[in-house]
Order: C-alpha cells, then sequence, then structure tokens
C-alpha cells in the first residue's frame, strides 16, 4: 500500500521538475540582430555584423547615453562582431577573413570605427587599443527620419560593401573594399 501511494506523489514531483526546466528567460530589452553583405540573394556573404539593438525610448543617444569622444561597443551587451568572408580593405589596411570586434567613438560631427581583434568581449569595458588594428574617421550624417532601434545594414558597392549604422537621428557610413 506504501509504494501505492508514493507513485502519485513521484510523479508529481517529476511533473514539476519537468515543467520548470522549460521555462525561458524573457526577451532581451535590446534583442541581438544580424546583418550581412552580398551582391544578391543568391551569392555567398562576404561580411556579416552582429550587434544588439538597443531603443531610444525617449532618451537622448549620442552625447548623453552613447557619450562623446567614449569607445563604444557599437550596441548593446557584447561587443558588436564584424565577421569578413573575404579579404578586405579597410583605410588602407588590409583584413583577413575571420572575426573582429567593432568599436566605435562617436563625435558629434565625425565618428572614428575601430576593428579590433579581441573578439567574444562583453561591452568596452574590456577593450584594449594596443588589439586595434585599423581606424578610420567618417562623417557624422544626419538621418531623413530618426531611427527608434540602433540599426546596420550593408549596402552593395561595385567594389565591395558600405556598413550604414545609425540610431536615432545620425548615422555614418562605413566602406570596405575587396582586396584584389
Amino acid at each position: 500500500m506504501k509504494n501505492l501511494l508514493f507513485l502519485p506523489v513521484f510523479f508529481l514531483l517529476i511533473s514539476f521538475s519537468s515543467a520548470e526546466a522549460q521555462t525561458f528567460p524573457k526577451m532581451d530589452s535590446s534583442p541581438m540582430d544580424l546583418t550581412m553583405a552580398r551582391a544578391d540573394r543568391n551569392t555567398p556573404p562576404i561580411a556579416r555584423v552582429i550587434y544588439s539593438r538597443p531603443q531610444k525610448k525617449g532618451r537622448d543617444i549620442f552625447g548623453d547615453l552613447v557619450p562623446y569622444g567614449e569607445v563604444w561597443r557599437t550596441g548593446a551587451n557584447e561587443a558588436t562582431e564584424l565577421t569578413l568572408y573575404k579579404t578586405m580593405k579597410f583605410n588602407g589596411t588590409t583584413l583577413t577573413p575571420r572575426t573582429y570586434t567593432l568599436y566605435t567613438v562617436p563625435n558629434e560631427d565625425e565618428w572614428t570605427i575601430i576593428i579590433n581583434g579581441d573578439t567574444n568581449v562583453w561591452g568596452a569595458y574590456s577593450y584594449k587599443k594596443e588589439k586595434d588594428l585599423a581606424r578610420m574617421n567618417v562623417e557624422a550624417k544626419t538621418a531623413a527620419a530618426p531611427t527608434e532601434s540602433l540599426s546596420m545594414v550593408f549596402r552593395p558597392e561595385s567594389n565591395g560593401t558600405t556598413l550604414m549604422i545609425g540610431w536615432d537621428s545620425t548615422y555614418v557610413e562605413i566602406p570596405f573594399i575587396l582586396a584584389n
């Protein structure tokens, strides 16, 4: 009789532990996204960026939430990853196919774009300038309309691709040239 009473309690405990094991975290407030550079849908990619997309939520972005003159992870959470699948030129520096970290230093009129050799880093807290492989200054432009979420997209070019980064009313264009 003891065994018969034990079985329902045993199955009840198993069902509770099974239900708890299947809980998932809530949606991140800055969800991860990616953009691919390719000539068209049927061609292999030449580059990819993985980044987290913070939201404006009525806040002042550049110069406030993202301070001017400081290294930024170019998104939220983990630092933004740039993967090149082809050898590319970035401001005269040849970058071989591999994954890099993309940092930026936003300023009001211009941003410094940084390609760094450290990978799998969270934020810019462990940023090491000595790991920089290349830098480029690009003009900070005013967007035609504000963007609520940080957004990135590649624009195909005849000689490579341009990474466009936009948030709030600011955007920048970062050229990558295919190396021959």
